[in-house]
């Protein structure tokens, strides 16, 4: 299908990082009420939330830097860069964006899934959410998420 490609999942594509013969390993996690997942070969690590130092002139998701192990890492907001108000997050999960970490600051981890090529739906009818920032909306042991394209969500603030 097309979304399958778009994953690198179609018969074209040859093999993605981070995927198995069983399927794609995610990362899934909460912000606000959408349930969204990244590629675990993106994910670093989750850490506990703690204070970001905001820089002036900063975009508005850019909560700030953080200290990671004496390592300064630019802190998104995940529910300001989806378009949700701010509040409190539980968790900062560590990215590799464009050769960067990056810290996406999140209600909820919820799970580690793999999710298989007949589990993938097209993104169409996503109320509230940018479809630009959506790779494809996927389904594990009851769970529909949307699977985070990275690059198109946190790209734009690297330069900011």
């Amino acid at each position: 299908s097309t979304w399958a490609s778009s994953l690198g999942m179609g018969d074209h594509a040859g093999p993605v990082p981070g995927r198995s013969r069983a399927g794609v390993r995610l990362l899934v996690f909460r912000v606000a009420e959408l349930q969204c997942a990244v590629e675990v070969r993106l994910a670093r690590e989750v850490v506990p939330v703690q204070g970001a130092t905001r820089g002036p002139g900063s975009a508005p998701a850019v909560a700030g830097l953080v200290n990671v192990r004496g390592v300064l890492v630019p802190l998104v907001d995940a529910r300001r860069a989806l378009g949700y108000p701010a509040a409190e997050g539980d968790s900062i999960v560590l990215l590799d964006v464009a050769g960067r970490t990056m810290g996406l600051l999140v209600d909820e981890v919820l799970d580690l899934v793999t999710v298989g090529d007949g589990e993938w739906a097209e993104r169409r009818g996503l109320p509230g959410v940018d479809p630009r920032v959506v790779r494809a909306v996927g389904r594990s042991n009851g769970l529909a998420f949307v699977l985070l394209d990275c690059d198109a969500l946190l790209g734009p603030l690297l330069s900011t």
